[in-house]
């Protein structure tokens, strides 16, 4: 018998799996804006998160934009990944959800660097820290939004460049798709100084990045990341800081919460002294708040993520923030309890943020939330005009689980506005440094960020 005729006759077999639908959807909004580069150079992780590899983001692509050059728009390279949307549709990473839903966590990351004319080929760092992003969202269920921001503390390169902080946008080449597994935006990190980071804390990250965006040395309409960038948006523009000033005391700020490192604790109203108080912080507050750094990635201890919102009326409801929070879903908070005087501890980041907090939210009839990176506790300060709080004149202080509100009432924000100035100049404070409002029964102490 004739050895060919013999063999199974059919269509040749396809050796490799197929693209899984998620993932497809994705390639192909890609392969439109990039129809000469269907094969980019991948960033994968050998060992998949479903069977238990450390990196949650299966792929980053990254493709060789040519940029528009007379808009100022720079040739650079573009990182996009693939994982933190469901690309798979079989609840082997994300909870399964149809078309008409989110994908996933509803979004992937993108971030476009500056292509330096020496370099051939795209720099892989930046998919290191988009992993390290990852991990954050799927350790902690918080999202990331454009106009959202993180603070790192150091060079995202790990270079002796200024950039080593990042703002949230949304990428202006990449909108919103549709997948079979539900809807799937794209997230685009910026890279920023620190005096820029400190300027969307106290006013918005949406306001800096529009500034940034007239700016072609800092970012230009694409918001591209130049990690040789030596001048903040301050030094290219003087008129910069009355502008975010001004933005400032007109519309306060939009920054409703930070993860930070934070505790609270019921003390003796009798006994509300800094002789006791700081006894108190050296023998207990201050163990409980060792070793963040061990514990938590430097997207958190470096931890000022903030929990951005849309806010559209002149009363604020703090229901918004209760569904929001996963520490509600304990039972433990059925417990209520009402306190009689109140120790707040910060660690100097976290407390550098009060300015803001009063200044900036609190007197704006808004809420702030300091959520500890540490646990499930949390502390809201809420302004009289707040609704739907547990808090009210006769009892400022609630707890409900480890959730705890602390009334400000207009008084005592007024004092705590002038007061808290001293937090602007972080340098300048010998710590621990406590604050104590004895005719309230409250006080604040600001402990280093390293014990």
């Amino acid at each position: 018998m004739d050895e060919a005729a013999a063999l199974p006759h059919g269509p040749p077999i396809n050796m490799l799996p197929p693209t899984p639908a998620g993932l497809e959807s994705l390639y192909s909004l890609c392969r439109k804006i990039y129809p000469d580069q269907p094969n980019p150079l991948q960033v994968t992780a050998l060992l998949k998160y479903w069977l238990s590899g450390p990196d949650p983001l299966d792929y980053i692509s990254m493709y060789a934009n040519p940029g528009i050059p007379h808009e100022n728009i720079p040739p650079h390279w573009h990182y996009i990944s693939f994982g933190l949307s469901d690309l798979h549709g079989d609840g082997r990473v994300h909870d399964i959800s149809g078309p008409d839903g989110i994908s996933g966590y509803g979004f992937e990351l993108t971030f476009r660097l500056k292509r330096q004319p020496e370099e051939t080929a795209p720099p892989t760092w930046p998919a290191t820290l988009m992993q390290s992003l990852a991990k954050y969202v799927f350790q902690s269920g918080n999202t990331l939004c454009a106009g959202d921001h993180v603070s790192w503390h150091c060079a995202l390169d790990n270079s002796e460049s200024r950039i080593q902080h990042m703002l949230m946008t949304s990428d202006m080449q990449l909108k919103t798709t549709h997948t079979p597994f539900g809807t799937v935006d794209f997230v685009q990190i910026v890279g920023i100084c620190a005096e820029e980071l400190r300027a969307a804390q106290q006013w918005n990250g949406d306001g800096v990045l529009k500034m940034l965006s007239r700016l072609s040395l800092a970012g230009g309409p694409w918001l591209i990341t130049d990690m040789r960038r030596g001048e903040s948006m301050f030094e290219l523009d003087p008129s910069a800081h009355e502008e975010v000033e001004r933005g400032f005391e007109l519309e306060g700020s939009n920054l409703s919460g930070v993860s930070a490192r934070c505790s609270w604790a019921e003390q003796d109203s009798t006994k509300l002294d800094l002789s006791t108080l700081t006894n108190k912080i050296n023998v207990e507050s201050l163990s409980r708040m060792e070793g963040l750094h061990e514990q938590v990635k430097p997207s958190v201890s470096a931890g000022l993520q903030s929990t951005n919102e849309q806010e559209c009326s002149a009363n604020y409801r703090i229901d918004d923030l209760r569904d929001r929070m996963s520490i509600l879903e304990s039972t433990e908070l059925l417990h209520i309890k009402k306190l009689e005087a109140l120790h707040l501890i910060f660690n100097l980041e976290a407390g550098s943020l009060l300015p803001l907090a009063i200044r900036g939210r609190v007197k704006h009839g808004r809420h702030f939330t300091f959520k500890s990176v540490l646990g499930e506790t949390a502390i809201t300060l809420v302004a009289n005009s707040v609704t739907g709080t547990l808090v009210d004149s006769e009892h400022p202080f609630v707890a409900q689980g480890t959730w705890l509100q602390v009334l400000i009432p207009d008084d005592l924000a007024q004092d705590m506005a002038t007061t808290f100035q001293i937090l602007t100049m972080p340098e300048t404070l010998s710590l621990p440094k406590t604050f104590v409002w004895p005719e309230k029964k409250l006080s604040i102490t600001i402990v280093a960020d390293k014990i």
